[in-house]
């Protein structure tokens, strides 16, 4: 398979995936089985075999920056760091569902979260953590009485 092509199949796995957990409240069960759990496992395995397939034809390594973007400029490394990226923010969107789900935080809430990691991964974890601390503290917080 080419990079071009398993590109092409790794997103049309994820963006599924993202769905379902926007959608979950109509069936948590299955959003978290397959959006949280079976999609990122079958994007995981599509890395490893993307870095086994491609990893030796990339120039480049991570000890410098110039030898990061020398190593992402071959196109079968850039692919397969592509699916990383797909893999773990997926996983991770489908840890916040989940969190958010055990720890009362309403869907709502939630939705702008899950957009933040899909597009900038961390900032959407960020917010996600950010929205769940200050829940947590105003439910912790005593309720003064006039």
């Amino acid at each position: 398979m080419s990079p071009e092509q398993l590109f092409g199949l790794s997103g049309s796995l994820a963006m599924p995936g993202w769905l379902i957990l926007a959608v979950s409240p109509l069936a948590p069960k299955w959003a978290n089985r397959i959006g949280g759990v079976f999609l990122p496992i079958v994007l995981c395995i599509l890395y490893a075999a993307a870095v086994m397939a491609y990893w030796a034809s990339g120039d480049g390594g991570f000890d410098s920056l110039a030898n990061v973007m020398l190593l992402f400029d071959t196109p079968g490394v850039a692919t397969a760091g592509w699916i990383h990226f797909l893999a773990f923010d997926l996983a991770v969107g489908g840890w916040i569902v989940r969190q958010a789900r055990t720890s009362g935080v309403p869907h709502w809430m939630v939705l702008p979260c899950l957009f933040m990691t899909l597009m900038f991964g961390p900032v959407g974890l960020l917010m996600f953590l950010t929205i769940r601390f200050v829940r947590e503290q105003l439910h912790a917080a005593p309720s003064s009485t006039i």
